[in-house]
């Protein structure tokens, strides 16, 4: 429970004042209820029923005046009360029902919110660590169960409320009976330990059954193109049959569980009443009336037990997904980036680069346990408005290389400056937004062309759109689209081919109109005639902005003005294409070998 008062102390923070009024009209509420159950004794009265002998003492001196005037007029006044304050009840119900989804959907969007604000503030390294779709699955289904389970501790505390008032008001009418009830609550709510427990492990269940889910159907249709390509069909349906069949046992056992449970308390409450009524007439001689009121109260009292039972229940289950939650949260908070505020993210001033890039005495590896370095002692400056190409051997340390100029992870290490200015802290979201980047495995949104473009500067007019689609050789193909650069491209981009894909994403870099421009195996897509096109643009471009490539076509960095050559997690050759490819024995003359002889 500490996990769930976690989230439950946020709520009352959230809240304030008005979880209090709430609460202050549940009691209002159940005191109306059972007001409302109070006039059963001078509506049976005025039908002729004498209380007596021991209910004698619930005598109501005002129902004697009411005894002077007619019958009919007195049964008006008795039913007119009892038609006002259940309509008052219910209107208070209505109300508190009413605020308490509005906290809980507010306290919801709130929390989604906090939530996802933590993820985008995590440093890239946590993201290497996680599963994209266990990611998604504690923000939609995990998140969801949470809301449904303050749902469920509102409505707790609801049933609490009216149930001690229920108490109270069987106290007034006999104390020593409602002992009894309360001691047989008590016996009740210890031997339901055992379903609260299975009911605890079963939500856990239900959290891996998800996520398991989530993350296969996820990996499947992100390689749907691989599946039918191998003819894997079969295998991903008994794979389905399989996960499926474990998530409906687990239904199954949970339903199987709550129904025993409830038929549990069901049957100890008829077994009481059955019990209380043969003592009564056997043993205590009650009158009629007397005993009808107490056992009225008694069969609303017990159930309001049974309910409590049943919320805890529900609030166990769902309490795997309170702690896997807040756990991600407080991990999201261990790897949070220094200074990092996504939402204040249009007020950034981007850096302009002016001078160069430093890279000095920079070492850095993934798992702070293992021994082995993924870069060691690296030692580079790219100066400003110049083509810098890093190439290297796969696994060398390019793309760590680029992910720590970036500013993506920060080095165990040495440090990394631009202008004298060390990347990190306050200079490091004004860093980011000076850099274009286009990525070897280009990703689009499911949106038209415009809308991607838009997203990086949602300020573009419509001259600056076709600007960088005509830089990036899109804009042919954009023309000749059916609804042009409005065209919905799908999922990842899918109905471009991935020669569009890459030139759409290199235009969308672009629409920045950054001062560095990072492009990671940017061109492998695209056909040779299209790669001309860029790479006379980039020629065009590099004395007036800062261009970083990581290269796997050596021939197409030819006129880079500077190249560096990784290997090993070390800088172990650097200069020009021509003094590189000059040199015996040297890593860059053997990659530009290898090349020639593939093609």
């Amino acid at each position: 429970m500490k996990t769930i008062m976690y989230y439950i102390k946020q709520l009352h923070a959230f809240s304030g004042i008005q979880l209090y009024l709430n609460m202050t009209g549940m009691v209002i509420s159940g005191l109306l209820e059972s007001a409302a159950v109070l006039l059963l004794i001078p509506m049976l009265s005025i039908a002729g029923i004498q209380l007596g002998g021991q209910g004698a003492y619930f005598h109501f001196s005002i129902f004697d005046k009411l005894q002077e005037l007619p019958q009919i007029l007195v049964i008006f006044i008795v039913l007119a009360i009892y038609l006002s304050i259940v309509f008052g009840q219910n209107l208070i119900s209505r109300s508190v029902m009413i605020r308490n989804v509005d906290i809980q959907q507010r306290f919801s969007q709130k929390l989604r919110f906090e939530v996802y604000s933590a993820l985008l503030r995590a440093e890239w390294p946590f993201f290497l660590k996680k599963r994209t779709s266990d990611l998604v699955n504690l923000m939609t289904s995990e998140s969801a169960r949470v809301i449904s389970g303050i749902n469920y501790f509102l409505q707790f505390i609801s049933s609490l409320l009216f149930t001690l008032v229920q108490i109270g008001f069987a106290f007034w009418l006999s104390p020593q009976m409602t002992l009894v009830v309360l001691g047989c609550g008590l016996a009740l709510s210890l031997f339901s330990r055992k379903f609260i427990r299975s009911a605890k492990k079963l939500g856990g269940r239900t959290s891996l059954n998800g996520q398991a889910y989530l993350a296969g159907i996820t990996d499947q249709l992100n390689g749907i193109k691989d599946i039918k390509s191998n003819n894997l069909e079969s295998s991903r349906l008994e794979w389905l049959q399989t996960i499926t069949q474990a998530m409906l046992d687990e239904q199954i056992e949970y339903m199987r569980l709550r129904m025993s449970s409830q038929l549990l308390y069901k049957m100890s409450s008829a077994l009481l009443i059955a019990a209380f009524i043969f003592m009564s007439f056997q043993f205590l001689h009650m009158d009629g009336p007397y005993l009808l009121l107490v056992i009225l109260i008694f069969a609303r009292l017990w159930p309001t037990f049974t309910t409590l039972q049943s919320l805890l229940e529900q609030l166990a289950s769902m309490l795997p997904s309170f702690k896997a939650l807040q756990q991600l949260q407080e991990e999201c908070l261990e790897h949070a980036e220094k200074g990092i505020r996504p939402h204040e993210e249009q007020s950034i001033t981007p850096i302009r680069m002016e001078n160069g890039l430093e890279v000095k005495e920079v070492s850095f590896r993934y798992h702070a346990d293992v021994p082995v370095y993924s870069l060691q002692d690296i030692n580079v400056f790219i100066p400003a408005n110049r083509m810098t190409a890093v190439v290297g051997r796969s696994g060398a340390g390019k793309s760590t290389l680029i992910d720590l100029i970036m500013g993506l992870m920060q080095p165990e290490a040495g440090e990394i400056r631009v202008d004298g200015k060390l990347i990190t802290g306050n200079n490091l979201l004004p860093f980011r937004r000076s850099i274009g980047y286009v990525a070897q495995d280009p990703f689009l949104y499911n949106a038209s062309i415009r809308d991607n473009l838009m997203m990086i500067k949602p300020d573009s007019h419509e001259d600056e759109l076709w600007e960088a689609l005509e830089f990036a050789s899109c804009a042919d193909f954009v023309r000749k689209l059916p609804e042009g650069i409005d065209t919905l491209i799908g999922d990842r981009g899918v109905r471009l081919s991935g020669g569009e894909r890459q030139r759409l994403v290199l235009a969308r870099a672009m629409i920045r109109k950054p001062s560095i421009l990072v492009l990671d195996e940017a061109t492998s897509a695209l056909d040779t005639e299209n790669e001309k096109k860029i790479q006379e643009a980039l020629e065009r471009l590099k004395h007036s902005i800062t261009i970083i490539v990581i290269a796997h076509r050596l021939s197409t960095i030819r006129n880079a003005d500077q190249i560096l050559v990784i290997d090993n997690g070390h800088v172990v050759q650097q200069g020009m294409f021509t003094g590189l490819a000059s040199e015996q024995g040297g890593i860059f003359r053997s990659l530009l070998s290898n090349q020639e002889e593939a093609m």
